[in-house]
């Protein structure tokens, strides 16, 4: 799906993927929020700082495939923003209080990669091993 990069679409779509995995899947409460929360920062990311620089927001792609033989979630979160690489004296005093989301995201997914191209950045998510025994739908 695609949606507007900017912080309400950011909100409704992590409603929309809460949904989806509840739907589709029997997770536990702390698997489904760490899924939840990892792919909620990702498409936060793109809708704060993929067109930092534009002159309008961009748009943020956001797609999820499950391999049923593998038991494998794979999120995907596209962008075609540009990486920031500067950051002012301004955010740095804030920045000790947020830039965590790609260290969560790290750490709440089985496999976490970010690949940064002058078309965007690409950030997948996987979970391997995803459901409970026999709880895929």
């Amino acid at each position: 799906m695609r949606v507007a990069a900017d912080a309400l679409s950011a909100r409704r779509t992590r409603v929309e993927f809460r949904k989806w995995l509840e739907t589709h899947f029997r997770l536990g409460a702390e698997r489904l929020y760490d899924l939840v929360l990892a792919v909620s920062e990702a498409i936060a990311n793109a809708a704060e700082f993929a067109y930092v620089d534009a002159p309008q927001h961009g748009t943020i792609d956001v797609s999820a495939a499950y391999d049923v033989d593998s038991d494998t979630l794979a999120v995907r979160v596209n962008d075609r923003g540009r990486w920031r690489h500067n950051i002012s004296e301004s955010a740095t005093a804030e920045r000790q209080f947020r830039g965590r989301g790609i260290t969560l995201m790290r750490a709440l997914a089985d496999c976490a990669t970010i690949d940064r191209t002058p078309q965007g950045t690409h950030v997948t998510l996987t979970w391997t091993r995803l459901t409970l025994p026999g709880s895929a739908t």
